[in-house]
């Protein structure tokens, strides 16, 4: 099993294709395989694509607890400088792209492009009134999941988080059981990440001297406070392009695999999108 050391850890990681490197960082409670559709649609034909689970996650080695945001960068650092070769393409998805516009602003230098797909930087639209009416009963369903966790009610938070948060209302029950048990497992690195209390903060001035191209995209089927964010992120990035995936939500890589990856392609290929 290859294994990435780093930071105390040791990362869980997958690579096939050729070509320029494209790093896949996932997002909250699930892994590495959260990519696969978009791998298999067939983005591997273009590019030497590598996925990994982050610490904490699944295959990757468990840790007590899953450390700070900073360390989600820092290995993915790691995985950019030893896997790469540096710079890469890099595409995340939700807490995955906090991860790679955190490490954007420190380190642009490891970064060919970026591709983000709804972060909840709730931080940066904590000054729109709109966007906080709008998060307000999703903030209380993320506090709801956090007390199931703390009484180690698991799948009940799980269930909950996927249906009230991510994907939407009996979504729980479509998830293949692979995919359900994944959202069980990796649950309590959830509830660690958490309790960062800068997991969703943004050095957005740093972040606007990376000169990388960027591509902010959002599914029409995602709650409206996400194109705030995005909004905000665009604002600081002039280079950036926005695309809005049609029919899709929070996960369009792994529901919609042959829109994203046509979308993703277009832009990694120096295209308008």
């Amino acid at each position: 099993m290859p294994l990435l050391r780093t930071g105390g850890t040791a990362l869980y990681y997958e690579v096939v294709g050729e070509g320029e490197p494209l790093v896949f960082v996932h997002g909250s409670w699930t892994d590495h395989t959260s990519w696969q559709p978009a791998i298999e649609a067939d983005i591997r034909a273009s590019f030497r694509v590598i996925s990994y689970d982050r610490r904490g996650h699944s295959r990757s080695e468990a840790v007590p607890g899953q450390g700070t945001r900073r360390q989600d960068e820092d290995d993915l650092q790691a995985l950019i400088e030893q896997l790469g070769p540096a710079p890469a393409h890099v595409a995340g998805n939700s807490f995955g792209a906090i991860i790679t516009l955190g490490l954007a602003a420190r380190r642009p230098d490891l970064f060919r492009s970026i591709t983000v797909h709804e972060p909840p930087l709730l931080t940066i639209v904590a000054d729109d009134p709109a966007a906080m009416e709008e998060l307000r009963p999703t903030s209380a369903s993320i506090a709801a999941a956090l007390a199931l966790l703390r009484q180690g009610e698991n799948q009940q938070a799980a269930r909950l988080f996927v249906e009230e948060v991510a994907l939407g209302p009996g979504m729980w029950d479509q998830l293949p059981g692979p995919v359900q048990d994944t959202f069980v497992r990796n649950a309590p690195t959830w509830l660690d990440e958490q309790s960062d209390p800068g997991w969703a903060t943004l050095d957005v001035d740093a972040l606007s001297r990376c000169s990388a191209p960027v591509l902010l995209t959002h599914g029409t089927t995602s709650p409206a406070w996400f194109t705030t964010v995005l909004d905000r992120l665009a604002e600081a990035l002039p280079q950036a392009q926005r695309h809005t995936i049609e029919g899709t939500g929070h996960l369009p890589h792994a529901t919609h695999p042959q829109q994203y990856v046509a979308v993703l392609t277009r832009f990694l290929q120096g295209r308008e999108v």
